[in-house]
C-alpha cells in the first residue's frame, strides 16, 4: 500500500498521534466486538429514538448485571 503524500496538515496530525497515542491507550478501551447485523440495527434505532449513545447503553446495562448478581448472592 503506497503512503499519501505529506501535507503539511498531515505532519502536523502524525506528529499529534506520536505524541498522544500513548495517553490515549491507557485512557481509553476498544472492544472489538462482532453481533449479529439485525440485532445491531435494533439497538442503533433504539438508541437514535431514545437519543443515547452506545456507551450509555454499556454504563446502564453493566450497572443492571451488578444489581442482578448482587441479588443473588444475598
Amino acid at each position: 500500500m503506497k503512503r499519501k503524500e505529506d501535507t503539511p496538515v498531515r505532519i502536523i496530525r502524525r506528529r499529534y498521534e506520536e505524541r498522544h497515542r500513548e495517553g490515549r491507550v491507557q485512557k481509553y478501551k476498544v472492544w472489538g466486538t462482532s453481533i449479529e447485523r439485525e440485532f445491531s440495527d435494533e439497538i442503533d434505532a433504539f438508541l437514535k429514538e431514545h437519543d443515547l449513545k452506545k456507551v450509555d447503553l454499556i454504563y446502564e446495562g453493566y450497572q443492571a448485571l451488578i444489581n442482578r448478581y448482587a441479588k443473588k448472592n444475598e
